[in-house]
Formats: structure tokens, sequence, C-alpha cells
């Protein structure tokens, strides 16, 4: 078993771009990675999307570690991540075709597939339900740990539920600290914003959670329509089909407004005596360049374009949620099918809390 330690190792796993096997000192990372997996223990794992907390997901033992350390409802189920479309067959009961056109178009890749779980598939993964959620990451460290265990790693985001997910080692390691037992840096996360969870169970396939992939995008792949991703909140007595569903999630410690005239929004704040951090795609506006001058505003600049955007959004939250703010204000983005995913994280990150949490002090101050 994983031995106590007051803060976990955090190895450099570098694996440069066209070449088939990774550096000596990725090699021994990855090797470490399994051993520690093996014995029953957590490892911090990099994707394209964000850092997964990753245990053997066929263990009973490894997962509930894994929501003990996030302090993760039961009810909310985990990812499986796999290195392969066969080893994703393994792992359902049945394989609808809407899978095996997603998965052939879109692995490796952000894009999750819901079907029918396997009888070997612990109930802890799955939150009782009788889907599995499955996935094929597009990062050669995570797919090639995966290799050498030669069986499947549950891994949600490595971070305490419902708080903002890590898109940098650093973000796990002030996030979970001795929680986990070692985390693998690969540097940020390339797309940096959760999977597109497609339910493959039911015709025509629905967004059970908005991502990377756009509903256009799965449409193509699939050669046929999908459903739109619902409004609804799932029950939260009853196991969710997906992740990432709750009302409030993603969220940091500072109270996040989005506005869709955040310009009046921010100085109306600001005259209130508010210290406020501002994510905007308008920065180079004169009125932006005015309230910029205030010594209370932390004005960030925001690409308008959502891939790139995402890619950074929640490095910024991360890095606003320190500045002992007394709001974060965001634009609101633009209602198209390419922005949704980004919609969707702020919408949940803007709910309101619903109890205390029950990890928290207060953000440190900025140096």
């Amino acid at each position: 078993m994983p031995m106590d330690h007051a803060l976990p190792d955090t190895l450099s796993v570098r694996w440069p771009d066209g070449t088939a096997t990774p550096p000596a000192e990725t090699d021994a990372a990855i090797d470490r990675a399994a051993a520690v997996l093996r014995a029953g223990g957590l490892v911090a794992i990099p994707t394209e999307t964000v850092y997964g907390l990753a245990g053997l997901a066929l263990s009973e033992s490894s997962v509930e570690r894994i929501f003990i350390a996030k302090g993760r409802s039961s009810t909310n189920p985990l990812i499986v991540h796999v290195d392969s479309v066969e080893m994703a067959r393994g792992l359902a009961s049945d394989w609808p075709v809407a899978a095996e056109r997603i998965a052939r178009a879109c692995w490796p890749g952000p894009v999750t597939v819901v079907v029918p779980k396997a009888s070997h598939v612990p109930d802890t993964v799955t939150a009782g339900g009788p889907t599995v959620a499955l996935r094929c990451p597009d990062q050669p460290v995570a797919r090639e740990l995966i290799a050498r265990l030669g069986e499947p790693l549950a891994a949600p985001s490595a971070n305490r539920s419902l708080r903002l997910s890590p898109t940098t080692a650093a973000h796990v390691l002030e996030s979970l600290g001795a929680k986990v037992d070692l985390i693998l840096d690969a540097g940020p996360c390339g797309r940096g914003i959760e999977s597109t969870v497609v339910d493959c169970t039911v015709s025509p396939p629905a967004i059970l959670r908005p991502g990377p992939f756009s509903a256009a995008a799965l449409a193509a792949a699939l050669g046929d329509s999908i459903a739109p991703t619902s409004d609804a909140t799932p029950d939260a007595a009853s196991p969710a089909r997906s992740p990432g569903q709750a009302a409030r999630h993603y969220a940091p410690r500072t109270p996040l407004e989005i506005s869709p005239r955040s310009a009046e929004r921010v100085s109306e704040l600001l005259r209130a005596g508010k210290r406020v951090g501002w994510l905007t795609t308008r920065a180079a506006d004169a009125r932006t360049r005015r309230i910029a001058t205030s010594a209370e505003v932390v004005v960030v600049p925001m690409p308008d374009d959502p891939a790139p955007h995402a890619a950074m959004l929640y490095a910024v939250l991360h890095a606003v949620d320190k500045r002992s703010l007394d709001w974060i204000i965001v634009d609101e983005p633009p209602a198209r099918d390419d922005w949704q995913a980004i919609h969707d994280r702020l919408t949940r990150a803007a709910a309101p809390e619903q109890e205390p949490a029950d990890d928290e002090s207060p953000p440190p101050a900025s140096a």
C-alpha cells in the first residue's frame, strides 16, 4: 500500500511530439506510476483536458480512495480511461453503434461515451448506475501508463470536489496535497476543459456534458443527429449518468458572476468599494482601459476564440482566485454551439453554494 508522506513527488514526463518512445526519465516515471497504482495508490496524471486523479478502475479499494481524496459524492460517477477501443469494449455489456462511430472518429480525444456497463466494472465507479463512462485520452503518457498496466484507470479531475479543475501539476498539489501519492507533470493541459460526454444508450445519442467536441462536430462524426444538452439538473440522491452535472461545479472560492454588461457591473462594484477580477474579451476597448486604471480591479484579457479561451480559463481562474478579491466578473460568452462548454462551466461556477465547502481556508493573498 502507499506509504504515508507529507507531499507527493512530482515527476516530469515530457514526451516530444513525433517520437515513438518516451525519453528515459519519462519512461522511468511511468514505471514508477504503474507501481504506485498496482499497490493501490493514487497518481495525478496529465490528459489533454485536465489533470486526472487516477486509480485502478477495477479495484474497489482504489476507487474508494479517489472518492475520499476528492470529497466526492457517491452518486457522481467516474470516467474510466482506456488505451484503445478494444479495452473500452471489454468494459461494456453492449457496445452501441453510436459508441463505435464516435470512438473511431474521435479517439484518442476529449470525448467520453456512456454505454451499458459490464458486470465486472465495480458499482462504485458508476455510482451504482447501469452505465459506464469511457474515454481514450489524447495524451501519450496517460495512454502508455494504461497500456503498461494492462487495465483501465478511473480518473476524475485531480482536485477537491466541485472546485476548479486543475490544468497544471501545481494546481493538483495546491488542491490535493498529500491525498495523492504521485504527480506526473507534463506541463499545462492543451484543451483546458473537460471532455464532451455523450450518452450512447439513447437514440439519438445525447450530450450529457458539453466539451471540446461540439454538437455539430459529433453529429458529423456520427453521420446522424445528436440530441442537445439538457438544462435539467439530475436528482442529487440518484446516480448520475455523467460527471459534471451538479448545479454548482468547477467553482473558485471567490464569488463569480457572468455578466452581459460586464463593464457596467465592474464599475458598480468598484463604486461600492469592492475588489474585482474581470475576465474580458474586450480588454482593448477604451472603456475597459479606463476601468483598468483602478488599483482595485484586475483585468485579464481573454481570447475571443473558444478553443484558446477554454485552454486558459481554469488557469486564469486559479490565479485570480488567489488575489483576495471580492468578486470575479466574466463576460457572458456568445450564444453559439462552439461556446457551449465554456458557458456550461461558467454557469456552474457562478451557481450559489448550497452549503459550506468541506475543505477550505481562504485563498492566500497575492505577494
